[in-house]
């Protein structure tokens, strides 16, 4: 006997609970941690939006936007999470009823490998993004330390660590470490909001690909158990009946989830890819501008920030793909069955997962579902605004 919640998704709960976000946590200084890091980042997208006051061109504009829209999904994502709380607590608690309902050793293992599955993904996501937020916050202390060694003068110094046009209406020369803690603080808050909202959503996902796998299982089981002599052909006939009325409850419960799931982040999501694609392409002006310019640090900026994007599109579409593999595999699986062996009520209840399965399962997020095909047809919107951006300043 496990908790999904406690092995499972134990990571992605340390994440969660580092910003407050955690769906089972709802103490008063809970509330004030989710107040205080959705106020950074609002905080921090407004100080960057007040820049369109001194921008004096369309690439300080285009610079701006490409920051903003960063910072802005992670918004998106934070309000997602926070708004949907008590979604994400029946997500957790369905799924432990799922795993609470297996009885056969094979499917308890099934479960658990893909619980470890998820957990090496984790792992995976939380080491890039510590990578992620370790060079960005130290992307402006290399100059610093630079200076040091070759007696730059302090004020190059600063305008060379700015990467991200802000405005607060102070002297930003005198406050400057103020302004990169705001800034460092809004990157770890952002980035580790991705890392909660990504690495729960995976999880969601994997774990159905995980119970598609057990109800293929159960109906390869079903016509390859061997009957005993013994048992007279009524008998047989219930054991039939019962083990594929199993397959099919199963099943029946997975695609409700998966949908029930999909529903609660649709818009919201939806949302998301909308600002993300934008600020993907921006992301790519910005790497082609400042290699015309030498800039190599706005160039890494720029680079890393177009690296997230594109694994955060290519992760949410590549899961969405398994999800629909995995349906199919059910229905191919139930059709090369031996249902003519069945009895007549066996071969209708087969029928009810092979209509099933031929619909879609799969990542619905509004006009779009996850596959790898929405996955280059996104990076194809992405480069075509790019290109777009980039002949107009030419």
């Amino acid at each position: 006997m496990i908790c999904v919640e406690t092995q499972h998704f134990n990571l992605t709960r340390i994440i969660l609970l580092a910003i407050g976000l955690w769906p089972n946590e709802k103490s008063k200084f809970r509330k004030f941690q989710a107040i205080l890091c959705f106020g950074v980042l609002i905080s921090f997208v407004i100080f960057q939006l007040t820049a369109l006051t001194i921008a004096k061109c369309t690439a300080d504009y285009i610079k701006i936007f490409s920051s903003a829209t960063f910072f802005s999904i992670a918004i998106f994502s934070y309000n997602m999470f926070w708004i949907n709380g008590h979604h994400l607590k029946n997500i957790l608690q369905q799924l432990q009823y799922f795993y609470n309902e297996l009885k056969d050793e094979n499917e308890v293992a099934i479960f658990k490998k893909y619980g470890h599955y998820f957990r090496q993904c984790t792992i995976i996501f939380i080491l890039l993004g510590i990578c992620w937020m370790f060079i960005i916050t130290l992307l402006p202390i290399w100059p610093q330390i630079f200076g040091s060694v070759f007696y730059i003068n302090e004020s190059q110094l600063q305008s060379q660590t700015i990467q991200i046009m802000t405005e607060y209406f102070i002297d930003q020369e005198k406050y400057f470490y103020l302004i990169l803690l705001h800034t460092n603080a809004a990157f770890c808050i952002g980035v580790t909001t991705w890392l909660g909202m990504g690495t729960m959503i995976i999880g969601w996902f994997i774990h159905i690909c995980g119970m598609l796998t057990i109800t293929s299982y159960r109906v390869e089981q079903i016509m390859t158990t061997k009957m005993s002599k013994n048992i007279n052909l009524k008998n047989q006939i219930m054991i039939y009946n019962k083990k594929i009325f199993y397959a099919v409850e199963i099943h029946y419960k997975i695609m409700k989830f998966c949908k029930n799931t999909s529903s609660n982040i649709k818009y919201s999501h939806f949302l998301l890819l909308i600002c993300t694609v934008s600020s993907f392409s921006l992301n790519l002006f910005g790497i082609f501008r400042n290699a015309s310019l030498g800039d190599n640090e706005a160039i890494l900026f720029h680079l890393l920030c177009s690296f997230a994007l594109f694994l955060y599109l290519f992760v949410a579409n590549y899961i969405g793909q398994e999800i629909i593999n995995h349906n199919n595999h059910v229905y191919f699986t139930a059709y090369n069955s031996q249902w003519y062996n069945a009895s007549l009520h066996a071969q209708k209840m087969i029928l009810f997962i092979l209509l099933r399965s031929s619909k879609a399962c799969n990542l619905n997020v509004g006009i779009f579902v996850g596959s790898l095909e929405c996955f280059a047809s996104l990076i194809k919107t992405s480069v075509s605004y790019f290109t777009v951006m980039y002949s107009t300043e030419e």
